[in-house]
């Protein structure tokens, strides 16, 4: 296994390894003794379950969330400088895809370092698949505001970018807010509009919809409260 900044997809919700991640990636992951992980525990859990026979002991962590010191970062990267191998775990899905990793990858990058992403599965780009929406011209817009004036206003700009540039408007909610997000929707966006539901991608609970405004307000509102959930915006 050569030398490099490694960017380990993690499995969606209680997923089975098999059922997404190949097996070179359980190849790569037994080969690493550094990690730099969201949770550190969340990052035990995940790697128990590629391999039992990993010894967590004989491992680092360097833990990197928004509570991090981004002056420490680079100090992460030490391994790589000395000969070994770094590996990157987010808590769901890709890591640098709406996630802290993305500065470290950034540092690597910048310091000459070979970064190796590797296959697995990401919510965004699965719900584009799925959706009948642009696959060609797409965006993710992350968060949304929580207020409703500026979350409404955020919806309507996305809409026009939809019905002017025909490109795809992607964007996520904290579980416990995506039904109040999901009426907001309603309320702003225009009756002829699609919005695409996908949640719980890759899980026994994987649900996606996609219908217009004016069909979804006659439907029965889907059950997503507790579940992560990409929200599209397509024609």
């Amino acid at each position: 296994m050569q030398k490099a900044l490694y960017l380990i997809p993690v499995t969606l919700g209680d997923t089975s390894i098999s059922q997404v991640l190949p097996d070179y990636n359980h190849d790569v992951i037994t080969g690493i003794k550094h990690f730099i992980v969201e949770n550190i525990r969340s990052a035990r859990r995940f790697l128990k379950k590629v391999e039992k026979s990993i010894d967590i002991d004989e491992l680092t962590f360097y833990e990197l969330n928004r509570h991090t010191d981004r002056k420490i970062i680079s100090e992460y990267l030490k391994p790589l400088e000395q000969g070994q191998s770094v590996g990157i775990i987010s808590e769901a899905g890709c890591p640098a895809i709406a996630d802290p990793g993305a500065d470290v990858v950034a540092i690597a990058q910048s310091r000459g370092f070979k970064v190796v992403p590797l296959v697995g599965p990401s919510s965004i780009i699965m719900s584009v698949m799925a959706s009948g929406f642009n696959g060609q011209s797409f965006a993710f817009n992350g968060y949304l505001p929580v207020d409703i004036p500026g979350r409404t206003k955020a919806l309507k700009k996305l809409e026009n970018k939809v019905c002017n540039e025909d490109q795809t408007q992607l964007f996520i909610e904290t579980p416990y807010r995506n039904s109040k997000m999901f009426e907001t929707m309603l309320q702003a966006l225009r009756p002829t509009t699609k919005i695409c539901i996908a949640a719980g991608i890759t899980t026994p609970e994987e649900t996606i919809i996609t219908k217009t405004v004016e069909k979804w307000k006659k439907s029965p509102l889907p059950d997503f409260e507790k579940v992560p959930c990409v929200f599209l915006i397509g024609k």
